[in-house]
């Protein structure tokens, strides 16, 4: 009978025990990453009162006769399932979405213990602690890399009061742009500025690369003109200029009676045209005569571009090329076949054709004259109209004060202002389109170049103009900083100059910085000339200069080094030349100005992201993160913290959302795990277990009454 209520008894303790953890865990049903445990029951020892026995024969087996002496709690199981994760408005309240637990240190970092309520804060002196007063442990950020090493040992989470972040010059400008490579443009400069006169060797900035060398101011096959539109010279392409009308006036005087006009002009495609009339009566008058001969010759002017009229005074015909029709022949060459007319064999060439040829230099000195720049345009274009109608009375040519200058707009301006002591003449200038055999005029080309037809007589102060050339352009500016953080606008400018069909387009490229700045150690110091090239499927070939040797020269450190990025060669993930609009679509560096610790947040990654006054955030440190072989071996202190036990494995330490570890979300904190419908339940069986074990107790008693009443 005694067992009984040694049994009754072993039930209430145990269903004691169990009532002592449901009540634990519906007593911290509101603490921060509470985790539940429950008790496990077992039975005790069984008193055998005859053992078990094996079939023998025909004779069945018998089972063991055994009689329970009761139970007992024989472990306590922790329940590491995920509470809800509720929102806070505490910008350093932490929660583990998943497996882990944060690591704090009560002794700086001796010793380790481990949490899951992330209800973080800064103390005074800076260092991030939970509740207790425990600092979290983790990474710092490396003052000298800049980063937060997380394969380092960790370390006690502080971060200074009143931190501030010194200034960081500026190492490197990314930029990322397309230059429109089209044949309209909405993006243009005008053309270089190129005085008049003989060019200078070495021209003056901003036409000098990185390297010293000259830079044409433009390629004419590649400029545009006032609307935008390319006008997309090829070889051979230009225009007739003439400064003065070709004039023949050497004949001798018109005979009298029969007589024949015999003469044959040579046209500019070398082709020949004669003119020829009857030899008429001999009662003609010599005028009669050179009526006919003037008006047969005006009758072809449309091929010849030659006009001829009859001096009554001199008795003579007079011969003149206007260069006004761009159809016809430009200049006189006239070969006379008799002598009737009184005109002679002889050649007026005041007429010269410019053709654009992109492969060779510049040629100056023959009628025929090549160019490729507009400078050189320009340049054969004054020598050749000041070598035109030279008295030459001192035997000194080329003397006249005729200039022919690239202005401010890009256009051509000339001036006839007189003064020399012989060469000079009233200018009539005449330009006309250009077409021959297997060569078609360019019309934009020839409009922009026909507005300079005029008439300046010498010494006037009229100006003849010519329309803009302009060439392609693009610009991108950014802010960089130097070791004091102060500011300066770093500006990259970049105009088309050539296109080659078989490689792409190249571009010059102008970096500036404002004075008393400096990038370059030769005139001007805050500009650095350079170029950059594209392949011919749009794609970066190659720049150059890859860096400037910035200095603020305000105090700051001298030849501060920024590397330009402008891309990858033969890729498109930086500067582009497409056919499509100009535009940046982006640019950034890297240096900032000084700046003080203005709030910090939590990312996913458990890095504490400082704010700065200066408009820059970076990674301050990093909360470390532990997980274990089995969580259920964990020992607790209270104030939600774990420990190591000898069954719960060692830490394995690392980041957040790595390893199996869960992700950390700032601003909310992990509830407890306790499902109080569950422990509710729990309660009732507990009690009704309890109440039972007292019944066994109760009836033993009963029955033991019953037993010492046989005595009596």
């Amino acid at each position: 009978m005694l067992k009984s209520l040694f049994s009754g008894v072993s039930g209430l303790q145990s269903h004691q025990i169990a009532m002592d953890v449901e009540s634990n865990n519906i007593a911290n049903v509101n603490t921060t990453g509470y985790k539940y445990s429950r008790a496990n029951f077992s039975d005790l020892l069984a008193q055998t009162q005859s053992i078990a026995t094996a079939p023998q024969g025909s004779l069945g087996g018998k089972n063991a006769v055994q009689v329970g002496l009761g139970s007992t709690v024989s472990s306590m199981t922790r329940i590491f399932s995920q509470g809800s994760v509720q929102n806070s408005d505490k910008n350093t309240d932490v929660a583990i979405q998943g497996d882990g637990f944060f690591i704090i240190s009560p002794d700086g970092g001796n010793t380790y213990k481990f949490t899951r309520a992330g209800d973080f804060k800064f103390d005074a002196g800076g260092n991030f602690v939970d509740n207790n007063g425990f600092i979290a442990q983790g990474w710092l950020r490396d003052g000298a890399t800049g980063k937060v090493d997380s394969t380092a040992p960790i370390t006690n989470i502080n971060i200074p009061p009143g931190l501030t972040t010194p200034a960081n010059p500026t190492a490197e400008v990314v930029l990322k742009a397309n230059l429109n490579s089209g044949s309209l443009v909405s993006s243009f400069s005008a053309a270089y500025q190129v005085p008049s006169g003989t060019p200078p060797a070495i021209p003056t900035p901003p036409a000098i690369d990185g390297d010293g060398n000259p830079i044409e101011s433009g390629d004419m096959g590649v400029m545009f003109n006032e609307a935008g539109e390319a006008l997309s010279l090829q070889k051979n392409q230009g225009i007739w200029v003439s400064f003065l009308s070709s004039q023949k006036t050497d004949g001798t005087p018109v005979l009298a009676g029969a007589g024949e006009l015999n003469i044959t002009f040579t046209l500019d495609n070398g082709s020949t045209k004669t003119i020829a009339t009857s030899g008429g009566l001999a009662t003609n008058t010599a005028a009669e005569n050179a009526n006919r001969y003037v008006s047969a010759i005006n009758a072809q002017s449309g091929t010849t571009g030659v006009s001829a009229s009859y001096d009554a005074v001199l008795g003579t015909i007079g011969l003149t090329n206007t260069n006004a029709n761009a159809s016809a022949s430009h200049n006189i060459r006239l070969t006379a076949n008799n002598a009737n007319s009184g005109l002679t064999t002889g050649t007026v060439t005041t007429a010269y054709r410019y053709q654009y040829d992109p492969a060779s230099s510049s040629n100056i000195v023959d009628s025929d004259k090549t160019f490729s720049s507009i400078s050189d345009l320009r340049y054969a274009m004054e020598l050749q109209a000041r070598a035109v109608g030279d008295g030459d009375t001192d035997g000194i040519p080329n003397e006249n004060n005729i200039e022919i200058k690239i202005n401010a707009q890009g256009k051509f301006e000339i001036t006839n202002p007189g003064g020399s002591q012989d060469g000079d003449y009233d200018m009539n200038l005449q330009v006309t389109g250009l077409s021959a055999s297997g060569i078609t005029e360019n019309t934009r080309f020839t409009r922009s170049m026909t507005a300079l037809n005029a008439v300046l007589p010498v010494g006037s102060t009229g100006k003849a103009f010519s329309q803009s050339f302009n060439a392609a352009t693009h610009s991108s500016s950014i802010d960089i900083f130097d070791s004091l953080g102060s500011k300066h606008t770093l500006r990259i400018e970049f105009r088309k100059v050539s296109v080659d069909i078989a490689t792409g387009s190249s571009w010059n490229m102008n970096i500036s910085v404002p004075a008393p700045a400096t990038i370059d150690t030769t005139y001007p110091f805050d500009q650095k000339t350079g170029s950059i090239r594209f392949n011919s499927d749009g794609s970066l070939a190659t720049y150059n200069p890859p860096n400037v040797s910035f200095s603020g020269n305000n105090g700051s450190s001298p030849d501060q080094q920024v590397n330009l990025n402008l891309g990858t060669a033969n890729a498109f993930d930086g500067m582009t030349s497409f056919d499509s609009k100009s535009a940046t679509s982006g640019i950034s560096q890297d240096g900032y100005t000084g700046g003080d610790l203005v709030g910090i947040r939590i990312d996913q990654s458990g890095t504490l992201v400082g704010s700065f006054s200066n408009g820059r955030s970076f990674g301050l440190a990093q909360i470390a993160m532990a997980k274990f072989t089995n969580n259920e071996g964990l020992g607790t202190e209270g104030g939600n913290v774990f420990i190591q036990t000898a069954n719960s494995g060692d830490p394995i330490i690392g980041t957040a959302a790595t390893a199996g570890r869960g992700f950390i979300q700032s601003s909310a904190l992990e509830a407890s795990n306790v499902d109080l419908s569950r422990a509710l339940t729990q309660l009732i069986i507990v009690q009704r277990g309890f109440q039972a074990n007292g019944k066994t107790i109760t009836t033993s008693d009963q029955l033991l009454q019953t037993l010492i009443g046989l005595k009596q």
